[in-house]
């Protein structure tokens, strides 16, 4: 419950809910989509596939060959001797952004890691000569093998997404100030009660201390789901009742949690529209409407002051004697996205 947290075979028990964690090359480096390179009889810079005969130089990691079948370049055994002055590496294609920064199109890599780190070397050296700051690399699922490369030339682990890693270089030597890595995993309750004063209770199917409680539907929401959206979702979804929104009554914010994330959990009051109850199996051992003061008289309550207070919050709410945040769509000036904002207006 809220003031709880455990992990217990793959369950992760955190506020009010308990859930289950089961998460050579074609490279584009000029403005106009080639890779510039020297080559071996000449000093003056080409471009990649103009002569079979060029092989252009890597850097470090050899000469390049052309692959008929690709139509690209790949970076064959390396070449250890230095390359001649006037041999000029191309640069990832990226663009700037808003904070003296790059970002690399993550479209445009070189297939080959050979490729990739000559590239990254010679733009790295590119951008800090430049004064650029934080250099935002993304590597997609089908590219995975260059993160070694990327780690190796100074990369940092940002964040990971099913499809994607993100990886960054800070290259200033003052302290990085790039925005760190998402800090925050958002829950949702949904208070539902009806006109006979019943709350709608579930037991959730978890092997933990409140495996036997009564407790209000929970869990997290979804990308781009709004907060009383996901409150809605999770409760047709554990006991298949359908439900309307009212107002957000409370909110909890709690640290060090699943996967050692902060947790921000927001409790919505909810009217319902049906009554029937049909549970998902999966996660839920029972659902039942509970009369509000079998339901707030458990043990568990009597003995956590915080859930307690919740539960409290919502039934003043339900009572009129609590106003609670009610949400309301508008548009910002500063991106022009239309979004909710959740405030009291009891007072106009």
């Amino acid at each position: 419950m809220l003031s709880m947290t455990a992990t217990i075979n793959g369950w992760q028990c955190s506020g009010f809910h308990c859930k289950q964690h089961a998460r050579m090359p074609e490279i584009s480096l000029t403005s106009r989509g080639f890779l510039k390179v020297g080559t071996l009889d000449s000093k003056t810079p080409t471009t990649a596939g103009l002569n079979s005969s060029a092989l252009p130089y890597v850097g470090d990691y050899g000469y390049a060959s052309r692959n008929m079948n690709r139509g690209g370049i790949h970076v064959v055994s390396p070449d250890l001797s230095s390359p001649s002055p006037g041999f000029a590496v191309g640069f990832l294609e990226a663009f700037d952004d808003e904070y003296d920064g790059v970002i690399i199109d993550p479209n445009k890599l070189p297939s080959s890691a050979n490729a990739f780190a000559s590239a990254l070397r010679a733009a790295l050296s590119k951008w800090k000569l430049k004064g650029r700051k934080g250099i935002w690399l993304k590597i997609l699922s089908e590219q995975v093998d260059l993160v070694p490369v990327a780690i190796k030339e100074g990369f940092q682990y940002h964040h990971a997404e099913p499809g994607y890693v993100m990886l960054t270089y800070w290259i200033p030597d003052y302290p990085c100030m790039l925005p760190t890595s998402p800090s925050h995993q958002i829950g949702v309750g949904g208070f539902v009660i009806n006109d006979k004063k019943e709350v709608l209770a579930v037991k959730e199917k978890c092997p933990c201390s409140c495996s036997n409680v009564w407790k209000m539907p929970t869990g997290y929401i979804n990308k781009s789901e709004d907060i009383f959206c996901g409150a809605m979702r999770e409760v047709k979804e554990e006991t298949g009742v359908d439900t309307s929104f009212l107002k957000m009554v409370a909110f909890r914010h709690a640290h060090m949690l699943a996967f050692d994330k902060s947790d921000i959990l927001f409790v919505c009051m909810l009217r319902p529209l049906s009554y029937e109850i049909a549970i998902d199996e999966k996660e839920i051992q029972a659902a039942m409407w509970m009369p509000l003061d079998e339901f707030v008289g458990q043990p568990f309550y009597e003995e956590d002051h915080l859930s307690r207070k919740v539960i409290g919050a919502c039934v003043a709410a339900y009572e009129d004697r609590y106003s609670g945040f009610t949400a309301h769509e508008l548009t910002s000036k500063l991106d022009g996205q239309s979004s909710l904002l959740y405030y009291d207006c009891s007072s106009g």
